[in-house]
């Protein structure tokens, strides 16, 4: 028996339990800096409760919304400096992935006080931060519940990532997630899914990490495979399915890792457009394959989880996944892979996986 469990987060789930909370923020300080995107958090309500709930409390507090689908570190840095400004005692991120992930690198950035935007990768693990609570509004990034930030480097286009920075709260309300539109809900649900599925073949996976994915996978495939057969959006029950499943999914990002559909995801989101969900569950179906080939037990016993084989799982992925738009040169194949010379993802992959097995992937799904 393996019983390793590591989650510091505090989870507040359910139907209002932010404007149930005031003690809790009170706990963090009398000064907030809210960070969100452009509009999805004024859209699902979960911004008007927070800061219906701050204002009940005589915190101050200032919003930042500038964050982006993929967030620069740029952006995190400057909303730091508003943060140092206004001396806030703690950072609030409401959205999707990327503004809680904004959040993260905004709360180590106001207490590393001399850091470049660029410095934020130099730092230790864990880095030191500002208190931090997060309030997610997709169903898919698991951010509320693991310590990965995933930023952008504007001057590169790079995507990378840190690690160790947790929440000290996170609002599970399924509620937030209800105005998603049709595209977002399937990316975000493919993410969850492939958080899930790749933190399954992991090494790393224990008994107790390993529970949380039992839990999860049925929830979100089963929901994925009726978002994409009726190409509807889910009722409210739909929702709180695919929003829990997405933060047992996180349970297990958070314990496992990622492995390859996850950097070579990278690819596709900062060259071609895509959302990144699509772009890992572009790769997904790959991981499963190798999979059954070099872990067949663990296959065996995924495909009885969701009652699916490799084939309708597969099919299901290419369904919910357009790739036909994406074309690349050999030589840009090989460009790409070599990117990924000892990359740590690609070291808990059944079988393992090296630069060589991603260029052929690249090659027989883009290479016309």
């Amino acid at each position: 028996m393996n019983f390793d469990f590591f989650m510091p987060v505090k989870v507040i789930s359910g139907k209002g339990a932010v404007v149930k909370s005031g003690e809790e923020f009170k706990k963090r300080g009398k000064s907030f800096l809210i960070v969100t995107g452009g509009s999805s958090a004024a859209k699902s309500g979960a911004l008007d409760d927070i800061c219906t709930v701050l204002k009940e409390i005589g915190a101050e507090y200032k919003i930042y919304d500038k964050i982006g689908p993929n967030p620069l570190i740029e952006n995190c840095h400057e909303a730091a400096q508003i943060a140092i400004e206004m001396n806030a005692d703690c950072i609030i991120g409401i959205g999707g992935g990327s503004p809680m992930d904004a959040a993260k690198a905004v709360s180590v950035y106001a207490v590393h006080k001399e850091c470049s935007p660029e410095d934020i990768y130099a730092l230790p693990f864990g880095a030191e931060h500002l208190p931090l609570v997060l309030v997610g509004t997709t169903s898919g990034t698991g951010s509320e519940v693991s310590g990965v930030s995933v930023l952008t480097n504007g001057a590169t286009g790079r995507k990378k990532s840190i690690g160790g920075i947790y929440a000290d709260i996170s609002f599970g309300c399924p509620e937030y997630t209800n105005t998603m539109p049709y595209s977002v809900t399937v990316s975000t649900a493919v993410d969850a899914l492939s958080h899930a599925v790749e933190g399954w073949f992991s090494p790393k996976i224990s008994d107790s990490v390993k529970v949380f994915a039992l839990k999860g996978l049925p929830m979100i495939y089963s929901s994925l495979k009726k978002l994409v057969e009726t190409k509807e959006l889910p009722d409210e029950e739909g929702r709180e399915e695919l929003y829990y499943g997405s933060l047992y999914a996180g349970m297990v990002l958070n314990a496992c890792g990622t492995a390859f559909p996850h950097p070579m995801g990278y690819v596709l989101t900062e060259d071609y457009g895509f959302p990144h969900g699509f772009a890992c569950g572009a790769f997904l179906p790959y991981l499963v394959e190798r999979g059954e080939k070099y872990a067949p037990e663990k296959a065996g016993e995924l495909f009885e989880l969701i009652s699916s084989d490799l084939e309708e799982f597969t099919a299901l992925l290419k369904k919910a996944v357009d790739i036909s738009k994406v074309s690349m040169t050999e030589e840009e194949a090989l460009e790409y892979s070599n990117r990924w010379e000892n990359q740590k993802n690609f070291k808990i992959v059944p079988g393992g996986y090296t630069k060589e097995d991603a260029f052929e992937l690249l090659k027989k799904l883009f290479v016309k």
